[in-house]
């Protein structure tokens, strides 16, 4: 389940969600409580890089790419 940041607009408190993507978003606020809660956007926690696991692993010593060219 993915975790949702949420801001209050009035009292700017902040909070994190863990919720399913088809739950309802949250908008009462702990803090003032009033209805005034909206979701942020917010980078992801981790980033990919590299050139991942189909190009490292599996390999033999001297082969440059596992696609063959001709």
């Amino acid at each position: 389940m993915p975790i949702y940041e949420y801001e209050c607009q009035k009292c700017q408190h902040r909070k994190e969600v863990l919720q399913k993507m088809s739950d309802a978003p949250v908008t009462m606020c702990d803090q003032c409580q009033t209805p005034s809660m909206k979701k942020l956007i917010s980078s992801a926690g981790f980033r990919l890089k590299g050139a991942g696991w189909y190009e490292t692993d599996f390999k033999s010593s001297g082969q440059k790419n596992l696609a063959k060219s001709e």
